[in-house]
């Protein structure tokens, strides 16, 4: 996943203890690809708004009557909004790397309540000023489109109310992190966080497996009303933010607010369609395989993880040094450069990828657009999906590399449909090369099958968190029942038939608040079924030709947010397209790869 601040300085994508910066890390050097600032000092620290103040009150008086005013104000303008938005992320990863640090929540929570709005006030007046420019029309080139359709999306949305409502909800959606971060469980006397408990659920013992899962299912149902309640929270405000700006929701406001130009409401619906007719009966040929060759009567949701012949869980690493090394190795493979910019990001304290307590879940990838070296942060336990993750997230890594040397931060700041193809297509693209985490071809093989499995299982799991977050927001005024009998009917569309789940009805039932989407980033979630669609494309071109394919996958990275989204996919070697057909076309080609691995 990768954090975006292209809707505001607060950070728009997911979050995802014993101090963890390391003295490695604050003082880390700056290399070549570092920011030189022209604008502000060097030295400048950003503690309120006065600091920065006179830097927005600067801008705001400058003449625009040339076309080199504007030029050079633009400029300016973006290297405060970089230093701005690398503030905040320092703030916002430390705050995830250690929840249990109450000084780092605050220095956030300074930021986002008493910097941030006076930021967002500002930043509308010079938005009006750009586009009232009388030089404006001279802004030639397909970048500036892009920039400025999203400056005027900002400009038609702003509204003034929202913006303190905007803060708090910053830091009410931090409490689904924190609640997280804190839940553990005790199993053969050791306390284990959720993700290091879950390497037990691929155990070949399924007493063990049951057990470990009902220790997982138990401390998660503990918290059964705490997420309900904190949703109901965030959606209330959320709603009066759409409200304030003339939505008639917040479905509404958040598709404009996502800054969805190049797809309609309608294009998602038909995703789900596509999905439920072309993926799910995948999903089903994996769980009837799984089923039959495990041999058991019935299959149970602590029986989807273990692998189908009953062999050892994966070990694919032994430590974090290891897994950097190993992805070291397979990113050189592809290419030299991927790997150089992973040793950079090492080298400069830029990964924090090991799982502790107090450390907040998930995985990101969060660019830092003054040091042009992105950081990422993981929870890794040692298994076969730490891999996936750090592959992902790596690909995001290789993204923000190939754009730092963009003019503005406007063409470096990525909508999640083109981020997440990166990203997505790098797990596949790295796949060819995971002889480097599995020496043994047995392995290898069943890496690549739960690769794949894990890609037809998702796509489902997508279009139901999306379905069901337009029905959390077009009817607002629910209660708990209501919101519970909604989430079943839309996840049974989308279900096997085949697991069965007698015995943990309360899991099902509440299984999407383990989705911390729903919490932090409300609706985006469906650029990774798009993205994953990409992806599969982008694979299978590389399957037929590695080198051709590989060069429009970097042409397609390096031209950032320049371009729309289809042309951006079209540069890549693939369509932008959520058809029945092409899904179907998609899912063929998967499920043929699948089963020359089984």
């Amino acid at each position: 996943m990768q954090i975006s601040n292209r809707h505001s300085f607060i950070p728009t994508f997911i979050s995802l203890k014993k101090k963890y910066y390391s003295e490695k890390m604050k003082n880390s050097s700056k290399i070549n690809t570092h920011l030189i600032r022209k604008y502000l000092p060097e030295n400048l620290e950003i503690d309120s708004w006065q600091s920065i103040k006179k830097y927005f009150d600067e801008l705001l008086e400058t003449n625009l009557d040339s076309l080199e005013e504007l030029q050079n104000w633009l400029h300016k303008k973006s290297e405060l909004e970089s230093v701005l938005e690398e503030n905040l992320a320092w703030r916002y990863i430390k705050m995830n790397c250690n929840t249990e640090d109450k000084s780092i929540a605050e220095s956030f929570n300074h930021f986002v309540t008493n910097i941030e709005p006076r930021i967002t006030k500002n930043s509308d007046l010079l938005n009006k000023k750009l586009i009232q420019s009388v030089v404006l029309s001279e802004l030639k080139g397909k970048e500036y489109f892009v920039m400025l359709r999203s400056v005027k999306r900002k400009i038609e949305m702003f509204r003034e109310e929202n913006v303190p409502i905007i803060a708090e909800l910053q830091k009410i959606e931090q409490e689904y992190g924190t609640i997280s971060s804190n839940m553990t469980i005790y199993y053969n006397e050791k306390e284990l966080t959720l993700q290091q408990a879950s390497n037990y659920l691929k155990s070949t013992n399924r007493k063990v497996r049951k057990k470990v899962y009902e220790l997982i299912s138990a401390r998660r149902n503990e918290e059964i009303e705490r997420f309900d309640n904190l949703l109901s929270r965030l959606i209330e405000k959320r709603n009066l933010v759409a409200l304030n700006a003339n939505y008639k929701n917040y479905r509404k406001y958040k598709f404009d607010d996502l800054e969805r130009f190049d797809y309609t409401d309608s294009d998602c619906e038909e995703f789900h369609e596509s999905i439920k007719s072309a993926v799910v009966p995948l999903v089903k040929n994996i769980h009837e395989y799984k089923k039959q060759k495990l041999g058991y009567n019935e299959l149970k949701p602590y029986d989807l993880d273990v692998d189908s012949d009953l062999k050892p869980p994966l070990k694919p690493f032994s430590n974090s040094k290891e897994l950097i090394s190993k992805t070291l190795k397979c990113f050189n493979e592809i290419n030299p450069e991927f790997a150089k910019f992973i040793s950079i990001m090492d080298k400069n304290g830029y990964l924090d990828i090991e799982s502790r307590k107090g450390k907040a879940p998930g995985g990101f990838n969060y660019p830092l657009y003054e040091s042009n070296i992105p950081f990422i942060f993981m929870n890794a336990t040692g298994n076969l999906r730490d891999v996936e993750t750090m592959v992902h997230e790596g690909g995001h890594a290789v993204h923000s590399f190939l754009t730092s040397k963009l003019d503005l931060v406007d063409f470096k700041n990525l909508p999640s449909e083109v981020a997440e193809l990166a990203s997505m297509s790098m797990e596949l693209i790295s796949m060819e090369h995971w002889n480097h985490f599995f020496s043994n071809e047995d392995d290898l093989k069943r890496a690549k099958q739960s690769q794949l499995e894990g890609i037809i299982n998702v796509l489902p799991w997508i279009a139901k968190i999306d379905k069901f977050q337009n029905w959390l927001y077009e009817y607002p005024k629910h209660n708990f029942s209501e919101r519970k009998e909604a989430w079943v009917k839309i996840a049974n569309e989308y279900e096997s038939g085949i697991v069965d789940w007698n015995d943990y009805e309360l899991n099902y039932v509440f299984q999407w608040q383990k989705q911390l989407h729903i919490f932090e980033v409300p609706f985006y979630y469906i650029e990774y079924g798009f993205a994953q669609l990409g992806a599969i494309a982008i694979w299978r071109n590389y399957r037929k030709n590695p080198v051709q394919t590989l060069n429009d996958y970097i042409k397609a990275l390096k031209l950032g947010y320049t371009v729309t989204i289809p042309e951006i996919y079209k540069t890549a070697g693939i369509e932008f397209n959520f058809s029945k057909k092409y899904i179907n076309e998609l899912m063929e080609f998967v499920l043929e790869e699948l089963n020359a691995l089984r």
